[in-house]
């Protein structure tokens, strides 16, 4: 126990020197626009991480998602894993981040791709979500490298690609080929900003589907010859706000979701089109006629108690109503995306190191807590078929994908010291 918390000291002494550090690696990332779509310079933020991982001993492998959904010459899934064995037999910790962004959008303060240390902190897209976690969890291990080296068992950083839009050709496609699943890989943490005292142990499920109303069309002047799909799909709409909203609204899990107003199910309109498209740079209007489509894309999230099948039934039912009630009601449904809910179990060990180190590094006690929307451990799990894998890491989530977006150096640093702990606990068990 003393050798191992003489171990821990020094490890933490370590990161604290190395402060400077994980802020300047944040904004060497943040510099890369990693913006997704359409994927760009994936290729170019993989090799600033595996060389940088190649010089502390790791064996690294580039590996493309050939064939995957976006990928192409032009705009490359580049993915990167390295690894690194200890001096024996023991398990794997895996850290793994995403290297994607979303677009800046308007409203930015600060140039979004300049990396700005400021005031403590570190401004930029993808500051939180999430280059400042997977730069912490690099400074984590760099640092206890330096301290110990004959550890047992093994350590790997991954960068991977495209979870912002899913992660298909990222973790699932790496998950689909042996990379997070045992034996090679025991935990996996993926640094995501869900605020340093927090673990967060899976998120709610998701059903995206595309309801398209069909109607008949006729001259804009006489509508009552057509079927206007726009006026369908307004009642259906309705139907929407009138019965099912306030049902879902009545629905509480007990997932510790955050934050508090998404412990509820949710549903969101994702888009609308209907009729003829605009014309804004043309002169006129468009032609005089009835809509004869209108499609909408729903965004359904659920909770552990419920299912994709009874989420699916529920828009079903209110269609299949409205089609009885109105004559000229027609509608096609298609199914976008399923995920279900993801939850590891709070005993599990990831979990219980964790909480270990959390109070230990920031005396508090830690609070576990679930996503309100996906992220790649619902590939680790299905896919990958390994329980053991939880988000922590630095920042909150209500600044990611938000304009001036920031992490602050203080909470990288202290994550870095859990990321380390942790590390180390998992590596040689629980120290007695």
């Amino acid at each position: 126990m003393a050798h191992y918390l003489t171990n821990l000291d020094t490890i933490f002494a370590r990161i604290d020197d190395r402060r400077d550090e994980v802020a300047s690696l944040t904004s060497e990332l943040i510099r890369i626009p990693t913006v997704n779509p359409p994927g760009d310079a994936y290729t170019v933020c993989a090799e600033l991480i595996g060389e940088r991982l190649r010089g502390q001993g790791f064996a690294v492998e580039y590996l493309r998602a050939a064939g995957a959904l976006g990928d192409s010459d032009t705009f490359p899934r580049t993915n990167v894993v390295a690894r690194i064995e200890g001096g024996g037999p023991g398990p794997t910790v895996h850290f793994n981040g995403h290297i994607d962004v979303v677009q800046a959008g308007e409203g930015w303060t600060v140039d979004p791709y300049a990396g700005t240390v400021r005031d403590g902190r570190v401004y930029g897209r993808g500051a939180c979500d999430m280059k400042g976690g997977l730069a912490a969890s690099i400074v984590a291990v760099e640092a206890l490298l330096a301290q110990c080296r004959d550890f047992p068992g093994a350590i790997e950083i991954s960068g991977t690609v495209d979870e912002e839009s899913g992660g298909y050709a990222g973790v699932a496609w790496l998950a689909e080929r042996g990379y997070f699943s045992p034996p090679r890989v025991d935990h996996v943490i993926i640094p995501e900003p869900l605020n340093k005292d927090c673990v967060c142990l899976g998120h709610r499920g998701v059903w995206w589907a595309e309801v398209e109303i069909k109607g008949r069309t006729a001259h804009g002047s006489m509508p009552f010859l057509g079927v206007s799909a726009i006026r369908n799909m307004a009642a259906f709409l309705t139907r929407i706000e009138t019965e099912l909203c306030p049902r879902l609204a009545q629905r509480r899990t007990a997932m510790p979701v955050i934050p508090e107003g998404a412990r509820q199910s949710t549903l969101n309109f994702n888009s609308l089109h209907g009729g003829l498209p605009e014309r804004p740079d043309e002169q006129g209007f468009p032609a005089a006629l009835v809509a004869d489509t209108c499609r909408l894309v729903l965004d359904r999230r659920y909770l552990v108690e419920e299912s994709a099948e009874e989420v699916r039934g529920e828009i079903v039912n209110l269609l299949d109503d409205l089609r009885r009630e109105r004559p000229d009601f027609e509608y096609g449904i298609r199914e976008l995306w399923s995920v279900p809910p993801t939850m590891t179990p709070e005993d599990a060990p990831l979990v219980r190191a964790l909480d270990e180190e959390i109070e230990r590094v920031l005396g508090k006690q830690p609070r576990h807590i679930a996503s309100p929307g996906t992220y790649d451990q619902k590939h680790v799990v299905r896919i990958g078929e390994l329980r053991d894998c939880v988000a922590y890491g630095p920042g909150q989530l209500e600044l990611a994908h938000q304009p001036d977006e920031f992490i602050e150096i203080d909470d990288m640093v202290d994550s870095a010291k859990v990321m380390a702990a942790t590390t180390l606990r998992l590596l040689h068990g629980s120290p007695a």
